[in-house]
């Protein structure tokens, strides 16, 4: 019995993150959640590294999500972004920033 316990507790905790991020609403108008991040100087470093394609879709994404939110719209729910399709594809290369920031600072303190 004691084994069950953790896959259900997974399952619960899937079944909330599910929610949440349908609850976020950024879904609804076709946005992912690295979309959604607070653009500092991190991100902003992070967006000049991604690949040309990648950076496209998320202005496309982008432009989408602010046309609809000036109508007061949504899209078709079949069109909402699925928690299990959402790429988390500014996060590697945000930590890379991170990182080298880290390293500088921690370098200059020598």
């Amino acid at each position: 019995m004691a084994s069950r316990a953790p896959a259900a507790s997974g399952r619960l905790l899937l079944g909330f993150r599910k929610w949440y991020y349908n609850a976020a609403g950024f879904n609804k108008i076709g946005l992912m959640r690295d979309d959604t991040i607070h653009e500092d100087s991190d991100v902003k470093e992070a967006l000049r590294r991604l690949p040309e394609p990648v950076y496209n879709d998320r202005m496309f994404r982008i432009k989408r999500a602010l046309d609809l939110s000036m109508k007061q719209q949504i899209l078709p729910k079949d069109q909402w972004t699925k928690y299990e399709e959402d790429v988390k594809y500014l996060e590697p290369y945000l930590k890379e920033v991170v990182r080298e920031r880290k390293e500088v600072e921690d370098w200059q303190k020598k």
